[in-house]
């Protein structure tokens, strides 16, 4: 799990300096990490992030449309993922500023490849520790690392591939990590919805229904993720 599958993580990289996205790319992609998007503003990030779904974003502080603190807080409120600030601005009061708000490491330029490297691992490291990549279900799987579950029917060899959303990925997820268990509604929206979850429990069942019509051969009759009535949901995973 550490190995390929840590590297292929989607990393979004946002800097007004052309040179330093350049200088960046280069030295993930020289360590394995293969699946990189930049943007140079807060209007591209958001674009780029909408289309491309990160798993961690790497951002300056100072962009030429707006504050990387204030993109963070949006980019937070479409998907829980980890935030590194690289920038030049190494005053204490930003980096209190940065970690007050939730980022999940600070380096201040100039740094050395290897530092980025090591930060960058870490929070992979910590933020997906133990997350399968292909979870098997009865009659289809979960891709997480292409966003999408494949659904096999009697006599497909190759199955069905069906894109998932981002925040029926983010339920997913919750769910996967908690397979076998029961997941409360709260802690099903809090997933897809960030710190103020209050108010999405219809939205939620929307999302639930969308999920079994794309993993469950019966939607109507789920044998993969159940209804606990009055608590949450349970996701059944197969044996590998």
């Amino acid at each position: 799990m550490d190995g390929e599958y840590l590297k292929s993580r989607r990393i979004l990289l946002v800097d007004d300096e052309q040179e330093l996205l350049d200088m960046v790319v280069s030295i993930l992609k020289a360590e394995g990490y293969c699946n990189i998007r930049t943007a140079g503003t807060v209007r591209d990030a958001l674009a780029a992030a909408a289309a491309f779904r990160p798993e961690l974003a790497v951002l300056d502080v100072m962009l030429p449309d707006g504050s990387g603190f204030e993109l963070m807080e949006q980019l937070r409120r479409e998907g829980g993922y980890p935030v590194l600030f690289l920038t030049a601005r190494g005053e204490d009061e930003d980096k209190f500023k940065g970690f007050g708000l939730g980022a999940d490491d600070y380096v201040v330029k100039p740094f050395l490849p290897r530092e980025l490297i090591l930060r960058i691992t870490a929070i992979l490291r910590r933020s997906y520790k133990g997350e399968n990549p292909l979870v098997k279900l009865r009659g289809s799987e979960i891709d997480f690392d292409r966003a999408e579950v494949v659904r096999y029917a009697k006599g497909m060899k190759d199955g069905e591939h069906i894109s998932l959303t981002a925040k029926e990925h983010d339920i997913l997820a919750a769910l996967c990590r908690n397979a076998g268990r029961i997941v409360t509604i709260d802690a099903l929206c809090e997933a897809a919805w960030g710190d103020n979850p209050f108010g999405y429990e219809n939205s939620l069942m929307a999302h639930i229904r969308r999920i079994r019509e794309k993993i469950e051969a019966d939607p109507s009759h789920p044998v993969s993720l159940i209804t606990v009535k009055g608590l949450g949901y349970k996701l059944v995973t197969e044996e590998r």
